[in-house]
């Protein structure tokens, strides 16, 4: 984990003074509108939205962009498919765009187009000032151009003669045209990433960054004649010209403040974030900031990189006919659950594979099984012993401490890691909190201290539950808008975000008010079930179907070598929260190394010289990378999981049959 909370804490002061004043701004990139919204631009803008209203819980004062990029080749050729004009096309698919992000809870401040006449004025703005500074001229050029990508590639850059990403022969052209001087400001940018590691994250595509910058790259191609396109900008020193897409499109970020006299400008570019895409990094880390050095105007604070999502291992791409629609998984399982599903899923930076059944055993893993079982069984108890009334909190025993503090170390790692754009890693670090809370309602056993009389502790052990829930909800808000605000309001809470401070929470254990009513019950994350029918054989059985289980001989059943076993040690695997290395002696020379998901149950310590049984004879398998050599056979129960075992002080290594 990058971010302890022995960092925050020492940083703790500082942030409580100075990380409210400091204004945050995120823009996602401004869509290509030659298509409707798919399942990458749904993850980039939830994202965005993500982190711009966990700004807004840090006390910051927030600005947060996207919009649609209307211009160039590619839509003329899409409009000319709809036998529309670009115009009357490009209104039409933007409009899908900005009705789509409100049925997700998405909240931009601001929606940029760039057909809007007031970024067309500061787009002929920005090139004049280049222009009379010398840095774009007139020359002649011949390369080899996509249409696909709309760019020019060097013969370097193409893959056996292909544009890499469309994997399709490039057109060679030969046309005069105008040229930024980029090659006069690499040497400086490239000075300004070593000087300021933060400038691009995940470090790989800084890397990747300097990479480029070592490669002969030459001037920027800028125009485009009128007799080819005509569907763009006009460049305000030749009206015979329109400006390249990028050139067009890059100047939103600061269009969409008033640049350059804007109050917006003044306030939020200083905190200008840029999430994208790793496809649109050499545009955002090369183009973009030279063009802005050439301006005069600072450059932005940090570029945000994160990877793909695939189908079955394939970027998505609607020539394949693999694109997933956002709103069709928004209508199956609704906004909340596939918000924290996009960002649990995906370790920033990486890229990641969606499908149905990872997002249904996701939500019924995480928010049916441990949030939503942990809230209905606190609210029961809260209703049975203390009549729905949250009771005062008494003197927190042992056990109840170290909830306390476990529960305050997980929210300072997951602000760290969150503010971070650590998104999985956080959301990991609260769900360890979570079955943290779980097992504290199995070993407090409130029923027994309700049945001996024990009031004061009881009050104790169910003041505790509670705030912990009302503590994971706010936390969890800039992911899950709605649902942790009904989670809230069923703890007797009205949230609001201008007075809600991650700060505070990490503070103290004391945020419900005694004699608050809370609701019955919560039925907030139901399982649900995932219909295959459509994609497999009528036929075939579905897994958990008791009538359609196949069955199995005697003889098979004597395959399976399962022995008594004890645990060594449990490790964790790295980037798997859920998942242990365990060490298991099964009475072989050597301890067996078995991948187990034990780690949301039991501490290391709890499973060191456990008697468990064990699958010896599976065959090996590799697991996020680690090989295991076996299963540790289990029973889960509601949020809970009980490890076989034989008779205590079994040898390890007796078969069991």
């Amino acid at each position: 984990m990058k971010c302890l909370k022995s960092k925050a804490e020492a940083n703790h002061d500082n942030h409580q003074e100075t990380h409210s004043l400091n204004p945050f701004f995120i823009s996602t990139p401004i869509y290509y509108v030659n298509a409707k919204p798919h399942l990458g631009h749904a993850y980039t803008t939830i994202v965005a939205d993500s982190i711009n209203r966990f700004h807004k819980l840090r006390k910051c004062p927030t600005f947060f962009l996207t919009g649609t990029d209307e211009h160039g080749d590619k839509i003329v050729e899409a409009a000319s498919r709809n036998n529309q004009h670009p115009a009357d096309y490009v209104n039409r698919i933007s409009t899908l765009f900005r009705e789509t992000w409100p049925w997700l809870e998405v909240e931009p401040d601001r929606f940029i187009r760039t057909t809007d006449p007031e970024h067309v004025r500061c787009v002929q703005t920005v090139l004049q000032k280049v222009y009379d500074r010398g840095d774009i001229y007139f020359g002649e050029y011949g390369g080899h151009y996509c249409y696909g990508c709309e760019r020019f590639y060097t013969e370097k850059e193409l893959q056996e003669g292909l544009c890499p990403d469309h994997l399709e022969k490039p057109a060679f052209i030969q046309e005069k045209n105008y040229f930024f001087r980029m090659t006069k400001y690499l040497e400086p940018l490239r000075k300004h990433i070593m000087d300021n590691p933060d400038f691009i994250k995940p470090e790989r595509y800084r890397n990747e960054v300097l990479g480029m910058l070592g490669d002969e790259l030459n001037d920027l191609c800028i125009s485009r004649p009128k007799s080819r396109l005509s569907w763009g900008i006009d460049l305000p020193f030749d009206p015979g010209f329109v400006t390249y897409v990028w050139f067009d499109a890059l100047i939103n970020y600061i269009s969409a403040l008033d640049w350059p006299e804007g109050p917006d400008f003044r306030t939020y570019w200083k905190g200008a974030h840029h999430l994208v895409a790793k496809d649109i990094l050499k545009p955002h880390a090369v183009f973009w900031p030279t063009m802005l050095m050439a301006a005069g105007i600072p450059l932005y604070s940090g570029l945000r990189v994160h990877g793909y999502w695939t189908i079955k291992e394939t970027k998505m791409s609607k020539s394949l006919g693999n694109v997933v629609e956002p709103l069709s998984m928004k209508d199956k399982y609704g906004a909340s659950a596939f918000r924290y599903f996009l960002l649990r899923e995906m370790q920033f930076g990486l890229d990641a594979s969606f499908s149905e059944e990872a997002l249904v055993g996701r939500l019924n893993a995480d928010l049916a099984n441990d949030l939503g079982n942990l809230t209905n069984r606190v609210l029961a108890m809260t209703n049975k012993y203390f009549n729905g009334v949250v009771p005062e909190m008494g003197t927190p025993g042992p056990p109840d401490q170290e909830v306390i503090n476990a529960g305050l170390d997980a929210f300072g790692d997951y602000v760290c890691l969150f503010g971070d754009f650590d998104f999985a890693k956080a959301l990991s670090r609260l769900w360890i909190f979570v079955s943290h809370l779980n097992r504290h309602v199995d070993q407090s056993a409130p029923w027994v201290l309700f049945k001996e009389g024990h009031t004061r502790q009881l009050q104790t052990v169910i003041y505790v539950l509670l705030e912990g829930l009302r503590k994971i909800a706010v936390h969890l808000w800039p992911v899950m808008p709605s649902d942790s605000q009904k989670m809230l309001k069923q703890l007797g809470v009205i949230f609001d975000p201008k007075t809600a401070d991650l700060v505070q929470e990490r503070c103290s254990w004391s945020g419900l008010e005694p004699g608050t009513m809370v609701a019955e019950k919560s039925n907030l994350f139901p399982r649900v079930e995932l219909n295959l029918e459509e994609s497999e054989p009528k036929d075939k059985p579905r897994s958990g179907d008791d009538h359609g289980q196949k069955e199995i001989g005697f003889e098979d059943f004597q395959k399976l070598r399962i022995v008594t076993g004890r645990i060594i040690s449990a490790v964790q695997v790295d980037n798997a929260d859920k998942l242990y290395c365990l060490s298991v002696d099964i009475g072989e020379n050597n301890p067996r190394q078995i991948v187990a998901g034990l780690a949301q149950y039991f501490s290391p310590q709890e499973l060191q010289g456990r008697e468990v049984v064990v699958l010896a004879n599976l065959a090996p398998k590799k697991i996020r990378g680690v090989i295991s050599q076996g299963m540790v056979l289990a029973v889960r129960q509601g949020g809970k999981m009980s490890l076989l075992r034989a008779e205590p002080g079994a040898e390890p290594g007796k078969r069991i049959s």
